[in-house]
């Protein structure tokens, strides 16, 4: 199991280390899906968008003003993620419930990147 960011389907102004990193982990998991499926290896990955913990707690601080209730307010389910949410989704890919699934992306972002909220 993989764990990426939604960074690894959008860019970020001054983030482009990490969205490289992010983008890098798309391309890993789909090579090790093919590399590793014959020997019964499942290879996924999870992109969670904003996760309510403590370092994304951290991060808000340090960061210029952002209108947080307008963001919020503009994803499908208007809040932040709790980090069982993610956990849940590794669990389940990890599980023989998803038995079939290799080479796959998984987002996890309150609708953030289904498009714009208005």
């Amino acid at each position: 199991m993989n764990v990426s960011s939604i960074e690894g389907f959008v860019g970020a102004a001054g983030l482009s280390a990490y969205s490289a990193s992010k983008f890098g982990i798309r391309g890993i998991t789909k090579s090790a899906a093919q590399e590793l499926g014959p020997a019964g290896i499942r290879v996924n990955s999870v992109h969670p968008g904003s996760v309510l913990t403590s370092m994304a707690l951290a991060a808000a601080e340090t960061m210029p003003a952002v209108d947080l209730d307008a963001f919020l307010t503009s994803l499908p389910i208007a809040r932040f993620a709790e980090p069982v949410e993610i956990s849940r989704l590794v669990a389940f890919l990890a599980s023989d419930e998803s038995s079939y699934t290799t080479g796959a992306e998984f987002v996890a972002d309150g609708g953030l990147l289904s498009g714009p909220g208005y």
